[in-house]
Order: C-alpha cells, then structure tokens, then sequence
C-alpha cells in the first residue's frame, strides 16, 4: 500500500476508504494482510482521483461512471438547461428566505 500512495500521491486511509467505497476497487491480500495492487487496480485509482480532484465528482458520480451509467457533467449542460437551474435556484433560496 505504500508504494501504491506514494505513486498516486494518495494517504493510506484514502485508499482503504476507497475499497469500502467503489466495490471494482478490491486488491488481493496475501496471508499478512496486506494488499497487491495489479497494473488495473492502481489505473482505476487514477481515474477516480481525476474524477474526483478535477471533475468534482461526488462519490456517487464516481459510482456511476465506474458502473458504466451516463453521467452529465455540468459544462455539458445545455445553455438553456443552465439557465433554468440558476432561475430554480435563485427561486427556491428566495422561498427559503421567507420560510
């Protein structure tokens, strides 16, 4: 596991986390307990640190990308689409102001 943070600039704690979190994430233990990360494995933790540190996926997001699921980033979104969240969300904070 050492080796593995080093490599993607990852702490520890991260990586068991991420096992727990993203079941496609799962390297093999030997008898000691600790971890043998395959070529495939440590490519896999590079995709997910990129679409968490640049994309600003959340963990679900990640889930669904991992899992193959169409995902809209936001600069994929329609003008118009845009413009509507931003109405919605202006409408909804006044809502909230008044409550």
């Amino acid at each position: 596991m050492g080796e593995v943070s080093k490599l993607t600039g990852l702490a520890p704690h991260v990586l068991r986390n991420w096992e727990k979190t993203y079941a496609q994430l799962n390297p093999k233990k030997n008898s000691a307990g600790n971890r043998a990360y395959r070529d495939e494995e440590v490519n896999l933790i590079f995709q997910i640190k990129e679409l968490i540190e640049e994309k600003k996926f959340t963990s679900e997001g990640v889930k669904k990308v991992l899992n193959g699921e169409q995902v809209v980033t936001e600069s994929e979104l329609s003008t118009d689409l845009r413009k509507d969240l931003t109405e919605m969300r202006v409408f909804l904070n006044t809502l909230l102001e008044r409550l």
